[in-house]
Order: C-alpha cells, then structure tokens, then sequence
C-alpha cells in the first residue's frame, strides 16, 4: 500500500506545476505547524508604508509568484495549513554569475521602500552553508540584492550580498556567527529605506537586527524568496512598500 502512495505521488509530482498540493508524511521535517504570523491578519500598514502584497497559500496555489524553475515549487499541507515548499537543493536555473540558483519572485510588484514580513523552516540536512534566502532589489537575474541566513558565517554565508553583473558581493557591515536553523518555523524581516540605502535583516526578534547593509545601488526592485542550493517552506508573506514602475 505505501509502494503504491509513494508511486502515485511520484506521478502527480512530475506532472504538476507551482499549484501542486500534496501532504508530509509522518515523520518529515514538514510536520511541524506553521508559525502563527505575529503580525496582526488585519495589518495594513508598518513603518508608515501600506501593505501591497500578502500571501498564505490557503488556496492551495502560488499563482502569484514567479519561480525560476517551476519544478522546484509546490503548494503542500501541513496539517490544516498550507505553505509553499521548495523541493528541489538545486533547481533547474543556472544564474548568469555565481549567485543562488533557487529563486520564486512576487509577480507584478516593483517596490522601493519596503517592509517584507514571512515565516520560513529550513528543512535540509544539518551543515555550515543550510540557508534560506530572500530576495529584493531584484531587477533582473544578474541585477539584484539578497540575504543569505546561513548556518555558520563566512562572507559567503549569512551576510547580505549585491549581484551587480558580477559574482556575488557580501555588503554587510554586521551580522552574527551564524543562523541557528532547525526544523522549526521561524520569523524573518527585511526593512528597506532607498534614500538612506539602509537594509536591516530580523530573525525571530523583531527588535534588534540580525545583518545590517547600507548600499544605494539598487533603489527599486522586485521581492521574492529561495535558498542559494537548499530545501525549505515558506509561509504568510506580507510586503509594506512604495510601488513603482517596473524600470
């Protein structure tokens, strides 16, 4: 009967896109509930920008973003709650310079100033590099900023980075020995100011930054989130930020 499961979801798996939705089994790593997003569901706005995006999955589809590689992506439950999980270590995106290959971008939303609040679970194998990352600035593939939360620091690894036509640059002025992943849920923010080029990095305490950057660059750009080569979920995204037209 589990040869049979098992086979079945291999099939639907293969044949399925981003609004795929499937179920842990008992045991995985993705059992563990969902945080609960510590912001308010009726939250409109935060640091005096207006919420312009928000997603939880509940409906079982991540229509509105817009991942690199299709096939690494899908919607799966958790319990009674659904989160976007990316399956793959390394997806099927090869970045036109050393940058992370798994990437899903928020459609149709170019911000400048922002605010980006979401839960995210790590659900890789313990080692140095276990990451997740989020994305901002992103104009295009070679053009673009992210953080790596990282298990252990290196300038590789957890520090804030720029892609700018080049391999990627650690830009941090501060950050900490390391990310302490487990399989847990956790609570991750990035505050973006353009004029002062500041980026302030949050991990579960949303009182004192975890990386600190400050870089004019990029002023513009689009959100997302991903891992450099790693597996995790991602859940109950919201973005506060100034719109502007996609340049």
């Amino acid at each position: 009967m589990t040869v049979v499961r098992l086979s079945l979801a291999l099939s639907l798996a293969l044949c399925c896109s981003t609004t795929f939705v499937s179920a842990a089994e008992p045991g995985d790593p993705l059992q563990f509930p969902a945080l609960e997003n510590p912001l308010d569901s009726t939250t409109k706005e935060m640091k005096g920008l207006p919420l312009v995006f928000s997603a939880d999955f509940e409906s079982g589809s991540a229509e509105q973003f817009e991942p690199t590689d299709e096939s690494a992506w899908s919607v799966i439950k958790q319990g009674d709650n659904h989160v976007l999980n990316l399956s793959k270590k390394r997806s099927d995106f090869d970045p036109p310079v050393r940058s992370p290959y798994n990437r899903n971008l928020i459609k149709d939303v170019t911000v400048s100033d922002f605010v980006l609040d979401l839960n995210l679970q790590s659900v890789h194998e313990d080692y140095g590099h276990r990451d997740l990352c989020m994305f901002f600035g992103y104009q295009d593939d070679s053009h673009l900023y992210y953080v790596h939360l990282g298990k252990k620091a290196d300038p590789h690894a957890n520090q804030i980075f720029i892609v700018n036509d080049a391999d990627r640059k650690m830009i941090s002025t501060e950050s900490t020995p390391g990310t302490d992943w487990d399989d847990n849920w956790h609570h991750a923010r990035i505050v973006r100011n353009v004029e002062s080029g500041t980026i302030d990095i949050y991990f579960d305490n949303m009182e004192k930054p975890v990386m600190k950057a400050k870089d004019d660059t990029f002023t513009w750009g689009r959100v997302g989130v991903g891992s450099f080569d790693d597996t995790g979920s991602f859940d109950n995204i919201m973005l506060f930020g100034s719109v502007v037209e996609n340049k």
